[in-house]
Parts: C-alpha cells; sequence; structure tokens
C-alpha cells in the first residue's frame, strides 16, 4: 500500500480533519474518522515541509490531505465548480490519490495565522495573489508558498490552503476500499 496515515507526533503538525467534522462547506460530516493519510512520496515532503517551518517558529495544520473517491463525489454533488472542486469523474483528483494536502500554518501558541479567508472560502479572495486580502494574509500565504514550493508541492493558484505534488497522472486514484483506510 503506497498510502500511510500521518501522525502528528511523527510529522510535528496538528490535524484538523474538517471533512470528519460538520465544520465543512457541506455541513456535515463526509468521513467516519479524522485518520490522515498521504501517499509515502508526499509523505517524504510533508516532512520536509514541517521542518522548514518548524526552523522559523510555525507548524503546519492539515485540515484534509488523502480524500477517497466517494468524498470526492460528496464534494462535487455539492459545489459542482472545477475552480474550486476537482471533478471525480474527469478532474486531476490530487486528493483521490493521497497527494494532496489542505493545510494553514499555525503559531507557536498554536493559533492559525490570517490567511484572509477560512478554508475552503470557494470565492476570489482565496486566490494565491489576491490582494483584496490584508498585506498581513498576503505575505502569509506567501510564507507558506515558499516553505511547500522549497520542500516539492506546487501551488493550486485558487486556494491558498492546497498543495499538491507534481506529476500527478503517475499516481493512483484510490475509494476507501481500495485505499483500506476506512474513512467512509
Amino acid at each position: 500500500m503506497e498510502l500511510i496515515e500521518i501522525k502528528p507526533e511523527e510529522y510535528n503538525v496538528q490535524t484538523d480533519i474538517v471533512y470528519a467534522t460538520d465544520r465543512n462547506v457541506t455541513g456535515k460530516s463526509i468521513y467516519k474518522n479524522g485518520y490522515c493519510f498521504l501517499h509515502t512520496d508526499a509523505a517524504a515532503a510533508l516532512k520536509k515541509a514541517s521542518e522548514f517551518a518548524n526552523k522559523i517558529g510555525y507548524k503546519i495544520k492539515i485540515f484534509d490531505a488523502f480524500r477517497p473517491l466517494e468524498a470526492q463525489w460528496a464534494l462535487w454533488n455539492k459545489f459542482p465548480d472545477p475552480e474550486f472542486v476537482s471533478d471525480p469523474q474527469n478532474g486531476v483528483t490530487p486528493h483521490c490519490r493521497g497527494i494532496a494536502v489542505d493545510m494553514t500554518l499555525v503559531d507557536a501558541n498554536l493559533k492559525e495565522l490570517d490567511m484572509g479567508t477560512e478554508f475552503d472560502a470557494f470565492t476570489p479572495l482565496s486566490h494565491h495573489g489576491n490582494q483584496e486580502v490584508s498585506i498581513e494574509a498576503q505575505k502569509n500565504r506567501y510564507m507558506l508558498m515558499g516553505i511547500m514550493i522549497a520542500s516539492g508541492w506546487k501551488h493550486n493558484p485558487n486556494e491558498w490552503w492546497h498543495y499538491q505534488l507534481p506529476f500527478h497522472e503517475k499516481y493512483k486514484k484510490y475509494t476507501d476500499i481500495e485505499a483500506k483506510t476506512c474513512i467512509i
């Protein structure tokens, strides 16, 4: 199996898997638990990103990582907008491949940095480079982007929180049953 569980203590990250709660864009839980999984390649890149963040006094907080195809369909059925949600049938779907992570940075007190919008705010204000958010939020977004790009990730220009490994086509999409993650 190419997916491994991301345990906060092993990766020195925080996790708050929002799709295991009703605090997400659907208003209901999509996952039955808050487990966090990534492909082994993505896990190695996450470890590197976590080390970079820690060196400058921050910690990564993960909102979502591997997302089974069933969950991608639930999101797509609620928000069929390819600007923000990948079409599970025809889209890239990096979360379903275990090579994407939705995240932010927290400070030494575990307070989230101001990024200008909440996670999963499906609005142009979430775009990288949007100058309608505060200067502080722009700086924080670019700091997060710098950490992630230096660690081998690609950013999504429409979502400040979303990072994925390049060359998605070399990674397999998984359902929950195929991945044996018991998320759904």
